[in-house]
C-alpha cells in the first residue's frame, strides 16, 4: 500500500533532508551506495522501475476527463470493497480494503466516484504500455500489471533524459501518468519510484545517480525499514529488535548475520542496498508453479448444472492463457465453496486430478475440470465462489510425448483457434459446451454495476467523438 504520509524533499543540502519531518515517517524514499557521483562521460548500465501511478483510477481517468481531481475508487469483484484509490480518495481516509456498502451512503456528499473493476480495459492499456515501454530498453521484465523493470544504458544525465522521455511517450500514446526511477539494483530502482512518485518538483523521474549521496544517506536513516520493498510490519518488528530500525540500519549490517538471522532473500537485500545486484531477470528464474482462475459469484450458484457451466467457462480460459504463454499443465484443480456465513449447509469440494499428459487442450481440461466436481455438488446448497487450478507447468513441448497420448483435438490446434476468435471477437463470442454461445450472461456472472465501458476492447463500446 502507497504512503499517504507528506513526501520528503530530496533537493538541496543533508540537513534540509534531515529538517523536512519527523523521523518516523514513511513517505520519502531514497537509497543510495554513497559512491562519489559519476562522471559527465562516463556510460552506465542501470535499471529502471517504471509504475503507472494509481492505475485502475488512471485507466478510468484516461477516457473519463471528467473524473480528473476528484475522488475516484475502483470496487473489487461484485462491487464488493475499494480495491484501488485516487490521491484525492486517500486524503479523504479511505482505505484499500473498506466494504463499499459503507462508503455508498456518504458517497455523494463526499463527491465520490466508484467504478466496478473494467479487467478488459486494464489488461489491455497495460499491455500497450509495456509494449511500448519495450521500445526504450535494453532488456524489460514486466513485474506486474502497472509496473515494469527496464534495462537502460547511457550517461547520468542521458538516464535523467530517457526517464523523461519515457514518461512523456507513456503519457502521449497511452493518456496514463507514470514514475520512473533509476537506479543499480531493482531494489534501488524501486526507491528511486517511490521518490518520484512523492516530490512533485521531480517531474515524475529520479535518477540516483545524479543525486548528492550525503542526501541520499541522510533520507535512508529517516526512513523505517518497513519501507522497504519486501519488507512488512512483522519482519520490521524482528528487524528492530536487533537495532535494525531504518534503510540506513539494514544496509550497514551485516550480510551474512542476516542471513542466518533471517533468510537469503533479506540478505539480497542487503546487498542490493549496497549497489551489488542480486534479483536476476524474472524470466530466468522460472519459477512460476501455477494458474488460477477463480471468481465470487454475484448470485449464488445452487445446481450442478449451473457449476458444470462455471467449471466449462473457468477451464476454457485458463486453456487460452496456456495456449498464449506456450505453456501446458499436468494437473487441474477444480473446487468450490459456499460463504463462511452462510447459514445453510457448508461445502468445500475440491478435487485434483493428474491429467494423463501435458496438455493445454481446452476439451481435455473442461472434461476434467466438470468431472471433478460431478458428484462433489451438493443441490439446493449456495455455493459463491469456484475455481480451476492448474500445476505441474511446463513449457509445450519440453517433453516428448507418444502419439498414443495426444488427444485428436491437439493435432487440430482447437485450443488455438479459440483463442485467436475470442481475441478478435470478444470472451463471449466462441466456447465449447456450456461455454459456448449464449443470448443472456449466467445470472451468477459477476455484478459490476459501476462498470464504464471498454472502450478498447469491444466494438460497441468504442469511444465517440463529436464535432460541432
Amino acid at each position: 500500500m502507497r504512503s499517504t504520509e507528506e513526501p520528503v524533499p530530496v533537493a538541496g543540502s543533508p540537513a534540509e533532508a534531515a529538517a523536512a519531518g519527523d523521523t518516523s515517517k514513511s513517505a520519502g524514499f531514497c537509497t543510495g551506495t554513497g559512491a562519489a557521483r559519476p562522471g559527465p562521460l562516463q556510460q552506465l548500465h542501470r535499471i529502471a522501475l517504471v509504475d503507472v501511478n494509481s492505475f485502475y483510477v488512471s485507466c478510468e481517468r484516461a477516457f473519463d476527463p471528467a473524473l480528473a481531481g476528484i475522488p475516484v475508487v475502483v470496487l473489487s469483484n461484485n462491487d464488493g470493497c475499494v480495491v484501488a484509490r485516487s490521491d484525492e480518495a486517500k486524503a479523504l481516509g479511505i482505505k484499500t480494503g473498506e466494504p463499499w456498502f459503507k462508503l455508498a451512503d456518504a458517497a455523494p456528499h463526499l463527491g465520490l466516484v466508484q467504478r466496478s473493476s473494467n479487467y478488459e480495459l486494464y489488461g489491455d492499456l497495460s499491455s500497450r504500455v509495456m509494449e511500448l515501454l519495450g521500445r526504450y530498453a535494453l532488456w524489460q521484465e514486466v513485474y506486474s500489471i502497472d509496473e515494469s523493470f527496464l534495462g537502460l544504458a547511457g550517461t547520468a544525465e542521458e538516464l535523467d533524459t530517457q526517464g523523461a522521455d519515457i514518461r512523456a511517450a507513456v503519457a502521449r500514446h497511452t493518456g496514463l501518468p507514470v514514475c520512473v526511477g533509476i537506479g543499480t539494483t531493482k531494489t534501488l530502482a524501486k526507491f528511486a519510484n517511490r521518490i518520484a512518485k512523492q516530490n512533485k518538483h521531480l517531474g515524475g523521474v529520479c535518477s540516483l545517480d545524479t543525486m548528492d549521496p550525503e542526501v541520499v544517506e541522510t533520507i535512508m536513516s529517516r526512513v523505517p525499514v518497513t519501507g522497504l520493498w519486501g519488507v512488512g510490519a512483522k519482519l520490521g518488528k524482528r528487524l528492530g529488535a536487533l537495532g535494525i530500525r531504518s534503510v540506513a540500519d539494514l544496509k550497514a549490517a551485516d550480510p551474512a548475520l542476516i542471513r542466518s538471522r533471517f533468510s537469503v532473500t533479506l540478505q539480497r537485500t542487503v546487498l542490493e542496498l549496497n549497489g551489488t545486484s542480486c534479483l536476476p531477470l524474472e524470466e530466468e528464474r522460472a519459477d512460476r508453479q501455477q494458474l488460477i482462475f477463480s471468481r465470487s459469484f454475484s448470485v449464488p450458484v445452487t445446481t450442478a448444472a449451473e457449476m458444470r457451466q462455471v467449471m466449462s467457462i473457468y477451464a476454457q480460459q485458463a486453456a487460452a492463457r496456456l495456449e498464449r504463454e506456450g505453456q501446458q499443465a499436468r494437473v487441474l484443480t477444480a473446487y468450490a465453496g459456499t460463504s463462511h456465513f452462510s447459514q445453510k449447509a457448508a461445502s468445500f469440494p475440491s478435487v485434483t486430478v493428474r491429467l494423463q499428459s501435458p496438455t493445454s487442450d481446452p476439451v481435455v481440461l473442461t472434461r476434467a475440470a466438470v468431472g471433478a466436481l460431478e458428484d462433489s455438488i451438493l443441490e439446493g446448497v449456495p455455493y459463491t465462489k469456484a475455481g480451476v487450478m492448474l500445476s505441474g507447468l511446463s513449457d509445450a513441448g519440453a517433453q516428448p510425448v507418444f502419439d498414443e497420448f495426444v488427444s485428436a483435438h491437439e493435432h487440430r490446434h482447437i485450443g488455438e483457434l479459440l483463442g485467436k476468435v475470442a481475441d478478435k471477437y470478444g470472451a463471449a463470442s466462441i466456447g465449447l459446451g456450456l461455454a459456448g454461445l449464449s443470448s443472456t450472461k449466467p445470472d451468477w456472472t459477476m455484478s459490476r454495476k459501476f462498470f464504464s465501458p471498454r472502450y478498447t476492447t469491444d466494438w460497441d463500446e468504442l469511444p465517440v467523438v463529436r464535432a460541432r
